[in-house]
């Protein structure tokens, strides 16, 4: 890790973590994408790296078990100052914890969780690591959304992590923005039964590119596919994919 550590505010999205069947094959494939390298990472839960751009830590990914068939994804983990009494609140509040508190070696301690709807999250304590250390630029995470059925799952939030909501006003969809200390931190859509049934309720994470269209091909070029063509959004040049092993991100071009 590079730089001194940095406080997150809680409930603030700090890190983004994928596990995978094939370490290798995932390495190559975002290495090609987002021009990550990689270097070792917390080894208590089994192979992990950090990916890296420009000498800073961007994300992680893991090795599930040999024989584990689980669903791959990315998860977003979002900021404590105490996994254990976060784990706490997230029961007390209705969710559900499936790992941990657990320690991942000096780096920090996790929890991964899920709310009151299904969607799996992760809680993140940093010590020496913090989360990502560098956003905003092509191959960082810019952004998390949760996608589901109804915004009324914002009152989670709120009371575990201390989030405000804000409804968005939009055409189609029911949206409302999370905000810490009066900063927009992630936001929730409500996509009613527009919802991807096979997925469910789920977190997004969105990656900056220097253009989206060019970046998706990119994907299927790779062994991914595109899920959603690009578009124009709020936020700029938005195109949802999913890389070989199926799990599901969004490129974005941020708009100017």
């Amino acid at each position: 890790m590079t730089g001194a550590p940095t406080r997150r505010t809680p409930g603030t999205p700090c890190w983004v973590s994928l596990m995978v069947h094939d370490l290798a094959a995932t390495q190559d494939f975002y290495r090609a994408l987002f021009g990550w390298t990689f270097g070792p990472g917390p080894r208590q839960l089994g192979p992990y790296v950090l990916a890296h751009l420009d000498g800073r830590v961007v994300a992680g990914i893991g090795e599930l078990p040999h024989g584990r068939h689980l669903p791959v994804a990315w998860t977003t983990y979002l900021a404590s100052d105490d996994a254990d009494v976060s784990a706490e609140q997230i029961r007390a509040c209705g969710g559900t914890v499936g790992v941990g508190p657990l320690d991942s070696g000096s780096a920090g301690r996790m929890v991964i969780a899920s709310d009151t709807t299904g969607a799996v999250f992760g809680v993140w304590q940093g010590r020496d690591h913090v989360g990502a250390e560098s956003a905003g630029q092509p191959g960082t995470p810019v952004w998390n959304e949760l996608l589901t059925q109804e915004t009324a799952v914002a009152k989670f939030y709120g009371a575990v992590f201390g989030h405000e909501a804000e409804a968005v006003t939009t055409t189609d969809h029911d949206c409302q923005t999370l905000h810490l200390d009066g900063r927009p931190v992630a936001m929730i859509h409500g996509l009613g039964g527009a919802l991807d049934r096979d997925r469910g309720p789920h977190w997004m994470t969105y990656f900056e590119t220097t253009g989206a269209d060019v970046a998706a091909r990119r994907v299927t070029e790779l062994g991914g596919r595109v899920v959603g063509p690009p578009r124009d959004a709020s936020m700029g040049r938005i195109a949802t994919v999913e890389d070989p092993e199926g799990a599901v991100f969004s490129l974005v071009t941020s708009a100017p």
